[in-house]
Parts: C-alpha cells; sequence; structure tokens
C-alpha cells in the first residue's frame, strides 16, 4: 500500500510531554492531495501538540501500489498505531485517532475489526450513513441514483488501465458550489491581489494536487458505502471473513459534523447511531460511548482547515480528551461556551471555550431530520439496480474496454482531465504563457490602486454580486431537479417490483440490532452487571452513591474534571494512604469520580 507514518517535531516554544496519549491524525485520500490535517498552525496537529500531546501523521503517495485494497489499507493502519503504542508504553492512554472524511469511515472499519487498539476516536466530516439525508438540503446522495449504479466508477478505472484518476472525485466536490468553482474563488483572489496570493496557493497546491487510488479500492467504496450503505448496518465482511459492526468499536467515538455541509451532512455523520442501536439502553448495554459536535455554519473542508474550527472544536477536543475517555457509556453532546468573566472557575477550563458534555438520546439524532421508509426504499432499488447494471457492463462490455485500454491511453485521459488542463494550460509549460511572469512583473512595480468610490469598481461588484447569486439560483435549480428526477424514477412501484422489492418490505434493510447474537450479547451483560451490583466494599458503595446522586444532572463539565484532590482533616490517614484522595473533596467532582472509577474498574 501506498501509506506512511511520520513523527511530527514541534515547532519552537511549544513543549510536548512524552508521557501524555500520543494523537495520530490520518488524511483522507479522495482525490486530493495529503497534508488537510496539518499545513497550518491552526490545525488538528497544531492544536494538539499545543496541549501537549506527540503527534503522528499518516499519509499516502499520489500513485497506489499494484493490487492495493481498502483491505490492505486498514492492515497498514493497524500496524502503524500498535507502533505508535510501543513507543508510548509509559504514555496515560492508548493513543489517539483522528480520521477524516474518508478516513473516518475507514478508521471506524479499523476500529471495529481491532477493537483494543485505539484510543479515543474522533472523525471529522466522515459520512457513515450514505443514504442519510433531509429532502431539499442534500443533493450528492442522489448522485449514484442518476448514473445508474456504479457501472460507471468501473468503466473510469478500465479506462485508466486499472488506475482511478482522484481528480474526478475533486470535480464531484466542485460541482456542487458551482458559484464559487466558477467565480468566486477565483474573483476573492485578484479582488484582493495584494495579499490573497499565498492563502489561495497554500490551499490550492493541496487541493489541485490530485492523487490516483486503484479501481479495487474505488469499486469497493462506491458498491458497499456510496451506493451499498453497508457499513452501517454491519454488512461488511474483511478478506479473512470477520464481519464489520461497529458495535464492537470499545473506544470512545467523537463525531465532528456541520450543518454546511453540503458534502457530508450531520444526518450522514450521524446517522450511523440509529441505524445500529434500537434505543439508548442498547448504547450503554455495548459498553460505547458516543460524543458528538454540530457546528452550525462550517463548510466540509473548513471542518479540517479553518482556523476558527481549529481554535474552538479541535482545541477543546484535544485538551479534553481524557475527560472524554473517562464519560459513561451513553450518548452525548459536546457544548462549548464561550469564557466569561461571570462564570464559575474559569481557570480549571483550558482555552476560550468551556467543555461540557450533555447527555442525549436517539431522538435528538432523529430530530436532524432523515429519510422515510419510502425514501429508503428508493435507495434500496439503487443498490440492486447498481448490482444489475454493474454485472451487465463486467459480462458484455468490461472485457472489449480491457482490449483497448493501454498505459499510454490512461496517462493522456489523466492528463486531459479538466481540472489537470486548467492548470497545464496556464503554466510556464504553456508556450504561450511565458511572457506573463514578465508582464506580471511590471505590474507589481507600476501597480495603482483605485479608490473605493470608483465607479468602474463599483460596477465591478455589482456584477459580481449578480454572477454569484445567478449561479447560486442555478445550482438551486439543478438540485431541486435532480431531486424530482430521483423520486421520480426510484419511486415507481413497477420498478421496485423488477428489483425484487415488495411495498410489505418494512424496513427495505435488515437492522444490525434484531441479529440474534446481538440480543445474547445485550441478554448476556445484563446479567453479568447485576451479578456485579452485589461486589465491592464502602468505597465502591460511595463511588456509586455519587453517581446515583449526579445522574439527574446528565452532564460533565471540564472544570470538574480538572479540579485538584486535595486531602482534608476528615480523612483518614488509611484513606490518604490507601487512594491519596479525600472523599469530601472527592464527591464535589463527579468527572473526577468517573476517572477514578475508570482507571481503577472498581464499578
Amino acid at each position: 500500500m501506498n501509506y506512511g507514518i511520520v513523527k511530527i517535531h514541534p515547532p519552537k516554544g511549544v513543549t510536548v510531554d512524552e508521557l501524555k496519549r500520543p494523537f495520530v491524525v490520518i488524511d483522507p485520500r479522495a482525490g486530493h492531495g495529503p497534508g488537510i490535517g496539518g499545513f497550518k498552525a491552526e490545525s488538528e496537529i497544531g492544536e494538539a501538540m499545543r496541549a501537549g500531546h506527540p503527534c503522528y501523521f499518516i499519509g499516502f503517495s499520489p500513485t497506489p501500489e499494484a493490487g492495493q485494497t481498502i483491505d490492505a489499507v486498514i492492515e497498514a493502519w493497524s500496524v502503524f498505531l500498535g507502533r505508535v503504542a510501543e513507543l508510548h508504553a509509559r504514555a496515560e492512554g492508548k493513543p489517539v485517532v483522528i480520521g477524516n472524511c474518508q478516513a473516518g469511515w475507514a478508521l471506524m472499519m479499523l476500529a471495529a475489526k481491532h477493537s483494543g487498539l485505539c484510543g479515543p476516536i474522533i472523525v471529522a466530516g466522515s459520512p457513515l450513513s450514505y443514504w442519510a439525508g433531509v429532502r431539499g438540503v442534500n443533493p450528492m446522495r442522489y448522485t449514484g441514483g442518476l448514473l445508474g449504479g456504479s457501472w460507471l466508477t468501473a468503466l473510469v478505472s478500465d479506462l485508466g488501465h486499472g488506475i482511478f484518476d482522484g481528480a474526478w472525485l475533486v470535480q464531484n466536490f466542485e460541482n456542487l458550489n458551482p458559484a464559487n468553482t466558477l467565480w468566486s474563488k477565483q474573483y476573492n483572489l485578484y479582488a484582493s491581489i495584494d495579499t490573497e496570493g499565498p492563502r489561495y496557493l497554500g490551499f490550492e497546491r493541496w487541493w489541485g494536487g490530485h492523487v490516483l487510488l486503484t479501481g479495487e479500492e474505488m469499486q469497493y467504496i462506491v458498491d458497499n458505502l456510496f451506493v451499498g450503505n453497508k457499513l452501517s448496518t454491519s454488512e461488511l465482511v474483511t478478506a479473512d471473513g470477520i464481519r464489520l459492526d461497529l458495535r464492537k468499536i470499545r473506544s470512545p467515538i467523537v463525531c465532528l459534523c456541520s450543518k454546511g455541509d453540503d458534502i457530508t451532512p450531520p444526518q450522514q455523520a450521524l446517522g450511523w447511531i440509529t441505524d445500529i442501536y434500537r434505543s439508548d439502553d442498547d448504547i450503554i448495554a455495548a459498553g460505547q460511548t458516543i460524543v458528538y459536535a454540530i457546528h452550525e455554519k462550517i463548510g466540509h473542508l473548513g471542518i479540517f482547515v479553518s482556523g476558527s474550527v481549529a481554535r474552538k472544536e479541535h482545541t477543546e477536543l484535544a485538551s479534553n480528551i481524557d475527560l472524554i475517555d473517562c464519560l459513561p457509556p451513553g450518548l452525548y453532546e459536546a457544548v462549548f461556551t464561550k469564557k466569561t468573566q461571570e462564570a464559575a472557575n474559569v481557570d480549571l477550563a483550558a482555552g476560550d471555550y468551556i467543555s461540557r458534555f450533555e447527555r442525549r438520546t436517539l431522538d435528538d439524532i432523529r430530530a436532524l431530520g432523515g429519510n422515510t421508509l419510502d425514501d429508503e426504499r428508493c435507495f434500496e432499488a439503487v443498490a440492486r439496480l447498481s448490482e444489475v447494471t454493474h454485472g451487465v457492463y463486467r459480462t458484455a462490455v468490461q472485457p472489449m474496454v480491457h482490449a483497448m485500454a493501454t498505459e499510454q491511453g490512461a496517462e493522456w485521459l489523466r492528463r486531459t482531465h479538466p481540472l489537470r488542463l486548467g492548470y497545464e494550460t496556464l503554466s510556464d509549460h504553456n508556450p504561450a504563457m511565458r511572457p506573463l511572469a514578465s508582464a506580471a512583473e511590471d505590474v507589481k512595480e507600476n501597480r495603482q490602486p483605485v479608490s473605493a468610490d470608483n465607479l468602474f469598481l463599483q460596477w465591478e461588484k455589482l456584477f459580481s454580486e449578480c454572477m454569484t447569486v445567478s449561479l447560486n439560483v442555478f445550482a438551486d435549480w439543478r438540485d431541486m431537479m435532480t431531486e424530482q428526477i430521483f423520486f421520480g424514477i426510484y419511486s415507481q412501484p413497477w420498478l421496485q417490483a423488477l428489483l425484487g422489492l415488495r411495498a410489505s418490505d418494512s424496513p427495505p434493510r435488515k437492522h444490525p440490532g434484531d441479529a440474534p447474537d446481538h440480543r445474547a450479547f445485550i441478554e448476556r451483560r445484563m446479567e453479568e452487571l447485576q451479578a456485579d451490583m452485589e461486589k465491592g466494599g464502602p468505597h465502591e458503595a460511595a463511588l456509586r452513591a455519587l453517581v446515583y446522586v449526579r445522574i439527574p444532572e446528565n452532564a460533565v463539565d471540564e472544570r470538574g474534571f480538572a479540579e485538584p484532590w486535595k486531602p482534608s482533616p476528615c480523612c483518614s490517614k488509611a484513606t490518604k494512604a490507601r487512594h491519596g484522595i479525600c472523599w469530601s473533596t472527592f464527591a464535589r467532582s463527579s468527572p473526577r469520580a468517573g476517572h477514578w472509577v475508570t482507571k481503577h474498574k472498581s464499578v
């Protein structure tokens, strides 16, 4: 496989404590180049190092190895994480692993297969329930249906001589927002040409560094995830026969998403929770801790590269990762409140915000919106049609494409892709563009900016606003038509019947929670908990009492967790010697009680 891992050296002025649990950031390989998790100081890596944690980065080269598969990538990551754990055997906990976008769902697959390998898992902007969404808001999920399934993916890979060009994935992302792609991004550059250049180039060098995937990898992703949606229903089986059930994950899971994300909306980032669990008790019985945070407006890429998100969400999650690791099983929402002088004990909260983890229920996830049973049947029809069209393509067309495809032809197709061609046409490789460099220097030397009230400048801004509005109106109309065409086709009873779907099938997908082995697991877990209720002595009883008293609050505050333990005169010498804590101080901070319980496993 084409992945590698490096250790990040902290910049000057930043001190790293090797005894703190390490952070490992995994880059998404979704068509663009590596580096999204740390090419700025205010980033996932930057904030984790500022919190004193050693940091590692898993990236990739532009070209995959022959025959590379998703299974091979996951196994490689497990080796990397095992090595990090060895290097930090004396650390406070297992490595914290961050998976961005595509790397997030692959990380969840890894954690389901190797459940004891990771510490807390953070998945940022990662789709896990691919059919989920809200009508009128999330049009990208209809793409597979309008293309007739995954056969086109196989065709592109075959024309690429077994290689899928990641530039097509980037093109799909660009098409979501034509106003930004065709106008605003370039206009904002030239409207602020004296200052905007470095930021523009810094982003475009990453976004435009298109990479490749093997045909096997891309077909697996489209068939099983984008179209098949098999991850959140435990239908995926690895090459060595292991079923990937997300309920097997024993690490706390943190999901970071945004309402402004048109690529991975909150429904796709969080819908896996309701796909897997039928009730809140199911989450507790499985021993799983799930924390989610929803940003109100940031876009997909902003979740990883925005400075404001880094200073808020990533900083707070990094500084409170030990608290998250100690939370009891259940569903929580991370709420970040700006510090004020009126707030109590603000000095105990790291950063500029106070983090609070509040209990939530599955109804809170459902309240975000989602599919009806009729919608689910439409997406299931797409998945079944995809199997048919892909099978027809493999039988009738693929042999001819294989006979005609060559490596030279594949390279020519990659070089003439519209996104690459745009860069190359305007580069020094084009002889007609070579005089541009000297002309640009002349312009810089004789730069004469016009005044802000210049009539032509006002016309220019007005024209730009009209162009942006027009392209946004076009995008809204296109998305509306896409949705209407999708449901107009796949809601037809005759088509669903032709694909083997019946109106009585409710729901069309099997819920993994109904499996007999899971019901047996819950019953066995209940018996174990009941058997443990009578174990322990006075200290265990006191801990249980504290937890019971604080249960109605349904929230944990980072200030309580950060409160230092100070023995008081009421503690006996034996208690201090045995535990090093005072019960009166201990009772003031239930999060610390949770921490002690987790460390000593008394309750």
